[in-house]
């Protein structure tokens, strides 16, 4: 994952100065692409990971 940010990143500061190739366009869109599936990827292990706990300690006893 750091490899992949560091390329998009290196892409982005070389279209900010020179510009980008045809080819380094494609490369930068394809991997935006793989950098967002991942990030959607791990947030929703992390929501899944959630459990919801009904703690309602305001409520009276049930008897």
């Amino acid at each position: 994952m750091e490899k992949l940010i560091a390329r998009i990143n290196e892409l982005s500061r070389k279209n900010k100065s020179v510009g980008l190739t045809d080819e380094e366009k494609t490369e930068r869109e394809t991997l935006r692409k793989q950098y967002l599936d991942n990030f959607k990827r791990n947030f929703r292990n992390q929501l899944d990971a959630i459990e919801w706990v009904d703690d309602d300690s305001s409520a009276p006893p049930k008897h």
